[in-house]
């Protein structure tokens, strides 16, 4: 078969040497996790309303994915929004959603700013209709920094945004809540014979943990896609949904995939937290991705007990897992390459590949120590059920059409070492 090739224009030829050129020096990463109770605690729930700010402003946080947590009146010219998160301690990644409109068209100051632990980290997305979502121009945008783990990162920021009767949506990215979620499922693969849903469990709020399942097969070979364990996390389900429409394509690649292999994929494991607006944990104010071991929370129960029935029941195997994510740059987290599982070496000819695909890219990997300890997701597929795995971190600002070409990539080269 001859090897999928991307013809890049310029631009992306020149993002790929931004974001990983041989010569460049490369991002360390996260360091080690760590154990840490995973026992459900309180969170912090949001007032939600439409708040009359004077001089005919309106702003609002009552819908799905929204976080506003303060909003008041400075002076003539500002108003001052408060971002919390649901509970602490927790990681620094400030999730924000509000709307606001004017009963006049004219040019307001909007400050944002943060409890003393945390940053401002996402630059802010703007739509008049909340699915068609672009940057705020960066001459309406100002920041007071300070230095956090040795990056300059921005205390607070000020936006200088255009008002008028229409809704203008602002977010910290694009905003996809768990309708979104199955807005996007129902319309690009349940149209697809070949392709199923099920609820497996529910959230602590009640909401669905919805797979899919995707094949022909018999289950003697299967793979595990999850996403979006941390709401804010949205450049990861981006790619995660590339992927997974590759492997649903019309190419005579993917059809015999899908014969020999099932994928079964969680696209939203944590929708108590995207429909709330965290900025990391789920409703039981837990971290999700630190939960693969003591599974005290239904959404990671509800994914364990469903592998596990599968393997039993159909005496087959899981062969890969992958679980989608953002950070600050595009980096994969991969098991120790002296451990073997059911198909050894496969993540890393999947992961070479991309970089035969994209001349100049040089992919950023982190091999964990191999302890055997099951903390997230990627320890839990490999050391419970052999299964080659890896994180696939993907940057908060990495340009959405390089996203979405690593994610189709990446499912072919998957597709073709799995099939050899």
């Amino acid at each position: 078969m001859k090897n999928f090739k991307i013809k890049a224009p310029l631009f992306i030829l020149i993002i790929l040497c931004f974001l990983g050129c041989k010569s460049t020096t490369q991002w360390k990463g996260q360091e080690p996790i760590k154990k840490v109770s995973t026992q459900t605690v309180p969170i912090q729930r949001q007032y939600k309303g439409v708040f009359d700010l004077g001089d005919g402003i309106f702003m609002s946080n009552d819908y799905s994915g929204a976080r506003m947590n303060g909003v008041a009146r400075t002076n003539d010219s500002l108003l001052s929004v408060l971002i919390t998160p649901e509970n602490l301690p927790i990681n620094p990644s400030p999730w924000y959603g509000f709307k606001i409109w004017s009963e006049t068209e004219k040019d307001q100051y909007v400050k944002l700013t943060y409890n003393e632990d945390a940053f401002h980290r996402y630059f802010p997305k703007l739509s008049k209709n909340g699915s068609t979502w672009e940057a705020l121009d960066s001459l309406r945008y100002t920041s007071v920094k300070k230095i956090f783990n040795e990056r300059e990162l921005a205390e607070s920021i000020t936006m200088k945004l255009s008002l008028s009767k229409d809704t203008l949506w602002i977010s910290a990215q694009e905003l996809i809540t768990s309708s979104e979620v199955d807005g996007w499922t129902n319309k690009k693969l349940m149209t697809n014979s070949f392709v199923t849903k099920s609820t497996i469990g529910e959230s602590n709020q009640g909401r669905p943990i919805n797979l899919l399942k995707i094949g022909e097969s018999n289950d003697q070979k299967m793979i595990m896609v999850i996403s979006r364990q941390h709401p804010p996390e949205v450049t990861g389900f981006l790619a995660m949904q590339a992927f997974i429409e590759t492997i649903s394509g019309e190419t005579d690649l993917a059809k015999r995939f899908r014969a020999v292999y099932n994928t079964y994929v969680v696209p939203l494991v944590n929708p108590d937290g995207a429909d709330n607006g965290h900025w990391r944990h789920n409703y039981g104010g837990v971290d999700l991705n630190r939960d693969w071991e003591s599974f005290n929370q239904p959404e990671t129960r509800a994914i364990r007990d469903f592998m596990r029935e599968k393997v039993t029941e159909t005496g087959g195997k899981f062969y890969f897992g992958v679980d989608f994510h953002s950070t600050w740059e595009d980096i994969f987290y991969t098991i120790s390459p002296e451990l073997k599982g059911n198909m050894p070496g496969l993540v890393p000819k999947v992961i070479s590949g991309l970089e035969d695909e994209f001349p100049g890219y040089k992919p950023n990997i982190r091999p964990s120590p191999g302890t055997g300890t099951k903390i997230n997701s990627t320890a839990f597929f490999f050391f419970e059920f052999g299964a080659e795995s890896f994180t696939y971190e993907v940057g908060d600002n990495t340009p959405l059409e390089f996203v979405r070409k690593k994610g189709e990539v990446t499912a072919l080269k998957l597709m073709e070492q799995l099939l050899k």
